[in-house]
């Protein structure tokens, strides 16, 4: 074995979304990536599935479909550049159409390298996407090394015969400070962007059932998306008062958010392990949230915060209520929802990670067996 102080750094490319798509993945990407960047064993890199194209290429961004065309036409070749310097290729994936687009492409390029291939599936929309492709499937059989961020997850795989580690998202506990909220107000806070998987409408009809019982309740709206423009709509429909849309908001300065928030609302349909409710935990916001997909791997109802159905904005609307009026819950909720977040941190995290490209690594630079190598 060789010593640690004598080994090298390990290369990992991380392929995913660059912050110029800001999402779940985008975030989860940069937060592993600035985790090791000061670290000795690991020299970690981003290849991004949403590269710059070069020279005029660089106008047809803008058009529809073009967009994806010339994107892969940088695509392709920034793999074959950058995927050939790793030793481990670590591979943020979606589903549906962007599994074939970004996750795909960087299997077969680091397959035609030889390099070992840990595909980091991260999509709450799992059981459709698998049920329905066999791309998907098939892929998945093939990589070294599946690892998902929930039990939920893992639990989806097993039912299509896939193998999978369950290895937590990250949650910066010291930029999401805790705060005690001895005194709570009725002050909401939704970061979940606005496409329909995450329902921000129930959040909405919720927030207009609080608002009867407390006029001046305020909801801020952190997020963008396809959805935007009908949701500005419903609002104005429902007389709405004190919301604000917030528009996206940099990974570095959301933290603000959730320290000026006593209570923190999602709604999605379907979800995996989102982040978002870690922030809360961290931050000492009380949380109601769907229990939909993977929440309730990460949120017990009752314990770490409040789980009501998938597009029940009456049930939502209730337990804000219910936090509201009932003494000492939200403390109580938050108080065990922060020392939950105790197994998303960056040293319990980076152990698992650090363990799992090393037998990766060692075991691509392990001679092939003799009834396989090439005869001469």
């Amino acid at each position: 074995m060789i010593p640690v102080e004598d080994r090298k750094p390990l290369n990992v490319a991380i392929v995913a979304p660059s912050l110029g798509i800001l999402g779940g993945q985008a975030v989860q990407a940069d937060r592993l990536l600035r985790a090791w960047a000061d670290d000795d064993e690991v020299r970690a890199w981003l290849v991004p599935v949403n590269p710059v194209p070069p020279g005029p290429l660089r106008h047809f961004v803008r058009l529809k479909y073009m967009r994806t065309i010339v994107t892969q036409l940088a695509y392709w070749p920034l793999l074959a550049r950058e995927l050939r310097h790793a030793d481990v290729v670590h591979i943020f994936s979606a589903s549906y159409f962007s599994f074939l687009l970004a996750p795909l492409p960087a299997v077969i390029v680091a397959r035609m390298l030889g390099k070992p291939v840990v595909m980091n599936y991260r999509s709450g929309e799992a059981p459709d996407h698998l049920a329905r492709s066999a791309i998907a499937r098939t892929t998945l059989r093939s990589v070294d090394r599946n690892v998902v961020p929930s039990r939920f997850l893992h639990d989806v795989f097993e039912e299509f015969g896939i193998a999978s580690d369950v290895i937590p998202n990250i949650v910066d506990v010291n930029r999401f400070a805790f705060q005690r909220r001895d005194t709570l107000r009725p002050r909401i806070l939704s970061t979940r962007n606005f496409e329909a998987l995450y329902n921000v409408a129930c959040t909405l009809r919720a927030f207009h059932v609080v608002q009867q019982r407390y006029p001046e309740a305020s909801l801020t709206l952190v997020g963008a998306g396809s959805e935007e423009q009908a949701l500005r709509d419903l609002a104005a429909s429902l007389g709405l008062r004190n919301l604000r849309f917030a528009g996206s908001v940099p990974p570095a300065e959301i933290w603000r958010y959730y320290a000026d928030a006593d209570i923190y609302l999602q709604t999605p349909n379907i979800d995996n392990m989102p982040s978002s409710i870690l922030e809360a935990f961290a931050s000492g916001c009380a949380v109601v949230s769907t229990d939909a997909g993977g929440v309730p791997a990460i949120l017990t109802g009752d314990l770490h915060g409040l789980l009501v159905g998938c597009n029940d904005h009456e049930g939502a609307a209730a337990g804000i209520l219910r936090l509201l009026e009932e003494p000492g819950l939200a403390s109580r909720l938050a108080a065990a929802a922060r020392e939950s977040c105790d197994q998303y941190r960056w040293d319990r995290v980076r152990v698992q990670w650090l363990s799992l490209y090393r037998r990766l690594a060692c075991a691509a630079a392990q001679p092939a067996p003799l009834a396989t190598q090439t005869r001469v």
